[in-house]
């Protein structure tokens, strides 16, 4: 994947970059791997917005991906690599030896015509998916479960990996980008390579309307709004906080521990990633 420059034909489109999409093989997705992807715009079943900056967007259709990888011992063919509208990563579509179609998650190096196969039989190649007690250390790996056959729920963004670096008892330690260290169950499945599209974090969105496309709409700061609707507002001229950051409902914004002590997923972290 390379970043291409767009010419400056206004204002908006001065210093924007996009994809090439020099990887994508075909702009028709698999229709029966299509679901309705309904839009909430952040409100929930009484209007209420429990998610700020949501709404709008270009319609989409939800593409299903295969996270879970649960077909052991079948070998699958790549067909295509296609856009996903729902993620910064492509997908591809396999078609097993059974007849049955997928979508997975593509890595860097997966190519069309390449044989991927998931299970504890699996040879240590790009795409194969295989417990992690079973991959060398050192092995970058994406798509990792958290909890066994739950499917994977890590390192699933453009560009993302994640190292395996100690095995001890039922528990693999890995290291994730955020340089955090996290212990797994050596059951749990991983994909072998590293995600593609990795210079997605490189392009120029450009203008406001882009934003808008993506459902994203603005962000307005605190210290603009009057006090009545927000504890930074009010004052004469531009003035800061005038104490401790607050939240738009009064909490405090820095500093707070936001971590469930109660789930057993945060016990099992080895070194937390760096703040600040």
């Amino acid at each position: 994947m390379a970043i291409r420059k767009i010419n400056p034909t206004s204002p908006g489109q001065r210093g924007m970059t996009k994809s090439d999409f020099a990887e994508i093989t075909t702009d028709k997705p698999e229709k029966s791997l299509l679901k309705d992807l309904r839009k909430t715009a952040g409100r929930n079943n009484t209007g209420r917005i429990t998610c700020r900056h949501k709404g709008g967007g270009h319609k989409r259709a939800y593409r299903v991906v295969d996270f879970k990888r649960e077909k052991f011992g079948i070998p699958a063919v790549v067909k295509t690599i296609e856009y996903d509208p729902n993620r910064n990563v492509r997908i591809s579509l396999v078609v097993y030896a059974d007849g049955e179609k997928r979508y997975i998650l593509t890595p860097h190096g997966l190519n069309v015509g390449d044989t991927i196969i998931s299970g504890p039989t699996a040879d240590i190649l790009t795409g194969n998916a295989l417990p992690l007690e079973l991959i060398p250390l050192g092995t970058m790996v994406h798509c990792v479960e958290l909890e066994p056959g739950r499917g994977g729920k890590m390192v699933r963004t453009a560009g993302g990996a994640a190292q395996l670096m100690a095995k001890e008892g039922n528990y693999v330690t890995i290291k994730l980008a955020s340089s955090e260290m996290r212990m797994v169950r050596k059951e749990c499945l991983a994909t072998v390579g590293v995600l593609g599209n990795a210079e997605f974090k490189n392009q120029k969105i450009g203008k406001a309307g882009r934003t808008r496309y993506l459902g994203i709409r603005p962000t307005v700061r605190g210290v603009t709004m009057n006090p009545c609707d927000h504890p930074h507002g009010g004052g004469e001229g531009k003035t800061g906080p005038g104490g401790n950051p607050k939240t738009p409902w009064g909490k405090p914004a820095l500093g707070i521990k936001t971590r469930n002590k109660k789930k057993s997923s945060g016990k099992l972290i080895v070194r937390d990633r760096k703040r600040g």
